[in-house]
């Protein structure tokens, strides 16, 4: 059963659809690859960003970065896996930002191994932060908008990083697609708990894109196998994910939730 609708009263459009001023942004796993990519594009929209990595002084470089862009800029360096450290972080953003608009959970890594190889410890450390970290994310960002909504400010965006692993088997990384398949089901929920206060819960299913994740680029022998089977014949570059979070993130997306949102050049269309 959902929760009694609370009457959302939508903001007028700004004049830009994608404008971001006066919004704050959260984001995992953020001082590098997507994460960062995301954080920049909503910071050159207008937004402000608090950014979470677990290394202090990559967070301090990416926030050097972010603050070009005039607005504010938060860091912390936090375990997502850590229920406290999670709960304590968001408290903190919360002190100095005063609010959280949207909160994209995308920390995450990647091993691989099949499936009759794989320890339970290499199973155990990726869900850690890819599934447990996520809920806690998620979790902590709803509790703080429900509150919201429930004071009459109703409304906010939470995003996950999902992956081609959402709809299609990947040998090697079974415990990953466990962990965004898993993670998918928990946006849809969140989507259909939260709507009667406007809170959207959506998942941005990214492509092959040129991170630290990804062991190879487009010229190495798994690179040109992988870029074969992509329409535009090429990997991503992580800035061309970005596009997508600023839109979540904005009023423009207000009546969008529940999606798993597929940006791949092409690839699930391809059924090779």
């Amino acid at each position: 059963m959902t929760a009694p609708a609370i009457p959302y009263n939508a903001p007028l459009m700004a004049e830009h659809p994608f404008d971001l001023t006066g919004k704050v942004a959260l984001i995992t796993g953020a001082n590098s690859g997507l994460g960062f990519a995301y954080a920049d594009a909503i910071a050159r929209a207008g937004g402000d960003v608090v950014i979470w990595g677990r290394r202090a002084d990559q967070n301090q470089e990416a926030a050097q970065r972010l603050r070009a862009h005039g607005g504010r800029v938060a860091t912390a360096s936090v375990d997502v896996a850590d229920e406290f450290a999670q709960k304590s972080a968001f408290a903190e953003a919360l002190e100095e930002m005063g609010r959280l608009d949207c909160v994209i959970a995308n920390a995450g890594g990647v091993t691989m191994a099949p499936v009759v190889d794989m320890s339970a410890e290499q199973w155990d450390a990726l869900q850690g932060v890819a599934q447990r970290g996520a809920f806690f994310t998620l979790r902590e960002a709803a509790r703080h908008m429900v509150a919201r909504a429930e004071a009459g400010d109703a409304g906010g965006s939470l995003i996950a990083t999902g992956s081609l692993t959402n709809f299609a088997a990947v040998p090697g990384l079974a415990h990953y697609a466990a962990a965004k398949c898993a993670v998918a089901g928990l946006v849809r929920t969140l989507a259909f708990e939260l709507g009667p206060r406007g809170i959207r819960a959506n998942m941005v299913c990214a492509g092959l894109t040129k991170t630290g994740m990804v062991p190879f680029d487009d010229e190495h022998p798994l690179g040109r196998d992988a870029v074969a089977k992509i329409p535009m014949g090429r990997m991503a570059d992580p800035e061309e994910m970005a596009g997508i979070v600023v839109y979540l993130a904005s009023d423009a997306s207000r009546y969008h939730t529940g999606d798993l949102i597929t940006v791949d050049g092409g690839r699930m269309i391809n059924g090779t």
